[in-house]
């Protein structure tokens, strides 16, 4: 059975790369060196088409937005948020008032005993026409309850900037298997 899904796989993945045509949608071309890349799915919305690097300040915003949240300081690590913030995550995707924000946030450590972020990477950028500007970071997180137990997830973070302030917060987690 193994052997047959395989070579359906290995089938239908050739039969799409040697499909030049595609009735579904138009591709999307990117310009590159010497030529063009067609996407298999073209970007939606006003999504601008290029990023570049952006400011370093907004991502030492966002850092220290999270150091404090380490050191379970709500009040310090919601002082880089702006008055209104639209906070997505999984299950929830609402505007929240800072005040909100930082009682919910007060009350999800009442029961903490520590936070460690173990930081791997990050990155600010800036859309090409400098209408949008986002820190991403990328970091594991790991909370222990005041009765000692560990929990510990992947995190993504996308922060949007506008005027020095964190505006939106995008995050996306993956739980990591409980050790046996």
């Amino acid at each position: 059975m193994k052997k047959i899904m395989i070579a359906l796989f290995a089938a239908a993945l050739c039969a799409s790369c040697n499909n030049p045509g595609s009735t579904t949608g138009a591709p999307s071309a990117m310009p590159i060196m010497g030529g063009s890349v067609n996407y298999a799915y073209p970007k939606m919305g006003n999504t601008p088409v290029t990023w570049e690097k952006g400011d370093p300040n907004n991502t030492a915003i966002v850092l220290s937005s999270l150091k404090a949240f380490e050191r379970m300081d709500a009040d310090k690590a919601m002082a880089a948020f702006a008055d209104s913030v639209l906070w997505a995550a999984d299950g929830i995707d609402q505007v929240y008032r800072k005040d909100t924000l930082t009682a919910m946030l007060k009350r999800s450590l009442e029961n903490t005993k520590s936070v460690k972020i173990e930081m791997h990477d990050y990155e600010s950028v800036v859309s090409k026409d400098s209408s949008q500007a986002y820190v991403t970071l990328w970091y594991k997180q790991i909370i222990t309850d005041k009765s000692g137990k560990i929990d510990s997830m992947s995190v993504v973070d996308d922060a949007k900037i506008l005027h020095g302030k964190i505006v939106e917060m995008d995050e996306k987690t993956r739980k990591y298997p409980v050790k046996k």
